[in-house]
């Protein structure tokens, strides 16, 4: 029994690995700059056994999108879902970006930033999936204004949806200057420019909640 299993397991791992160089490679060429020769290259495999895995470019383009949100889910969103909600959630999920882009995740940046602008126009299933994990990501965002809202941790005339907007732009200015110039100066100006937007002092106890 053990033996028709194996080759299915092998062929998992293999895709796994294919996708995830796919993600890599994407915030540096863009996900139309995707081939598989390119792919074949990267991982020292023939251009036929890379082909096998996929039956088009966009199912591989695809794979990627739904590859990174998993990565980014992990490394950005969950670390945040722990907080304390509230305040501490708005800190914690713009601190948790800024971490993503130090631990070099992928070599371009955040995979979305790039993602959103390059396919921004043009319609398909890529757009759409990429279009739907900005959206979810927002609506977290705003969840957690909402919620700091609730709990008084913000001014009562706070508009959440203006808040989002202005710390999903303080995460895209980070994401911009720390892949130009690859200067961990910049991410730190994007915490302190994060805790002013939020009334929040470093030493403060939202600090700490989530360390």
């Amino acid at each position: 029994m053990p033996g028709p299993r194996k080759p299915r397991a092998d062929g998992e791992r293999t895709r796994e690995a294919i996708v995830r160089e796919a993600v890599s490679l994407a915030t540096i060429d863009g996900l139309e700059g995707l081939s598989i020769g390119n792919l074949a290259a990267r991982l020292a495999m023939s251009k036929s056994g890379v082909y096998a895995h996929f039956g088009s470019k966009q199912e591989l383009q695809l794979a990627a999108v739904d590859e990174a949100g998993r990565i980014f889910h992990a490394e950005v969103v969950a670390p945040a879902l722990v907080a304390t909600p509230g305040l501490a959630q708005l800190v914690a999920v713009c601190d948790a970006f800024f971490d993503h882009l130090v631990r070099h995740t992928f070599p371009g940046g955040c995979f979305f930033a790039g993602a959103a602008l390059e396919m921004g126009t043009r319609p398909g299933p890529v757009k759409e999936a990429i279009a739907a994990f900005q959206s979810g990501f927002t609506a977290l965002i705003r969840q957690f204004a909402v919620v700091a809202l609730e709990q008084h941790e913000l001014p009562a005339d706070e508009d959440p949806d203006a808040l989002t907007f202005e710390l999903n732009g303080i995460i895209l200015a980070a994401n911009a200057n720390y892949v130009l110039r690859s200067d961990p100066a910049a991410l730190e100006m994007a915490r302190r420019v994060v805790r002013r937007r939020l009334g929040v002092e470093p030493s403060s106890p939202a600090r700490a909640a989530v360390g």
